[in-house]
């Protein structure tokens, strides 16, 4: 296990212990959990993430700290739509779906203006940054 798996596993463990609250990094940030069926492995994976809610859905952005290649819980999600999300206490079944054109726009600038730290993320990287709009 990796320095950033460890730390995902203790993000984790605090989420579920206070009913979604962390402290650390994301301490004040509206946090969620995102469960995905590994594309190749078919092991369920859990990732904390920053997310956006947007109308009667929230979205999560495949920022990957900015890293060159997208994250691994945004590849299986091309592989399988239907992830569980873990908000607070509750738990549900939800539909994702990779926006694109003027509603990722909107999306994305939604984001950066609540949180502007994931424009550092995209200007570090080639890449666009994934808008994932997760519908129960």
């Amino acid at each position: 296990m990796n320095d950033r798996e460890r730390r995902n596993l203790e993000i984790i463990k605090e989420f579920r212990a206070n009913a979604g609250v962390v402290g650390g990094m994301f301490e004040g940030t509206p946090l969620l959990l995102l469960t995905t069926t590994g594309a190749k492995s078919g092991i369920a994976r859990t990732t904390p993430l920053a997310y956006l809610r947007d109308g009667d859905r929230v979205v999560v952005f495949a920022a990957n700290g900015g890293r060159a290649t997208h994250p691994g819980w945004y590849y299986n999600l091309l592989a399988g739509a239907w992830v569980t999300v873990e908000i607070g206490s509750e738990s549900y079944p939800a539909t994702a779906v990779a926006l694109t054109g003027a509603e990722r726009a909107r999306v994305w600038d939604l984001q950066v203006a609540a949180n502007p730290s994931i424009a550092d993320f995209a200007a570090t990287t080639d890449r666009e940054i994934p808008v994932v709009a997760l519908t129960r």
